[in-house]
């Protein structure tokens, strides 16, 4: 199965696309990772990659694509594949559906997960992460610490990252309100997009997801 996953942040792309792929069988391809790998294999696309991202500037559409070409070319993903951040506007789309085409290969499906903009913000706003171990996380509301401030794993002070607060969430969510949601009516109109809710517990999440999944509603 060949997938393309959408949403806001906040929506909980990165959890469902990492317990999707592992149900599916298929890899998880996310653009992150896509810059991750190649940048530190020290690729001729890493380099590219690179030099636009030390210079602050985003990294031109031709060289995600190439590395997603690469990548959707590897022998793990010749039975499907999981997009998570990519295609992340309609050139993009555009652009991989020449591909896919180039290559007798087409989507099966495009999931959009769906969460009101308010809670986003409050999922992202609230969220306070360890000085000492960014790997403990906590959420001011859903997984409060015992102690406020504090990490009940290591003690370390707990603090909101500058990219976690209201200002920058509503504006991330306006960027992709304005770059990346109008591929969904793009993908919409060749009958490919599936609609679920991404509001309840994880497991009930991603159960709702492979039953549209499944039956293409």
């Amino acid at each position: 199965m060949r997938i393309v996953l959408v949403g806001p942040p906040g929506a909980g792309k990165g959890t469902q696309a990492t317990r999707l792929a592992e149900k599916l069988r298929i890899p998880h391809i996310s653009t992150g990772d896509l810059f991750r790998a190649n940048i530190s294999r020290q690729t001729e696309l890493g380099k590219l990659a690179k030099s636009y991202m030390d210079a602050g500037d985003l990294v031109p559409d031709e060289v995600t694509i190439a590395m997603a070409k690469d990548r959707m070319a590897q022998p793990d993903a010749e039975n499907g594949f999981l997009l998570d951040g990519f295609p992340r506007n309609v050139s993009q789309a555009e652009a991989l559906d020449e591909l896919l085409k180039s290559e007798g290969i087409k989507l099966d499906a495009v999931l959009d997960l769906e969460a009101p903009e308010d809670e986003v913000v409050k999922r992202i706003a609230g969220r306070r992460v360890c000085r000492k171990d960014s790997a403990h996380v906590f959420h001011v509301t859903y997984s409060p610490s015992k102690q406020d401030g504090v990490c009940d794993v290591c003690g370390g002070e707990l603090y909101q990252r500058d990219d976690d607060s209201e200002e920058t969430v509503r504006t991330r969510l306006e960027v992709y309100h304005t770059q990346t949601e109008p591929i969904i009516d793009y993908y919409r109109a060749q009958g490919l997009v599936v609609t679920i809710s991404a509001m309840g517990p994880v497991d009930e999440v991603t159960g709702r997801a492979l039953e549209a999944l499944k039956s293409g509603q």
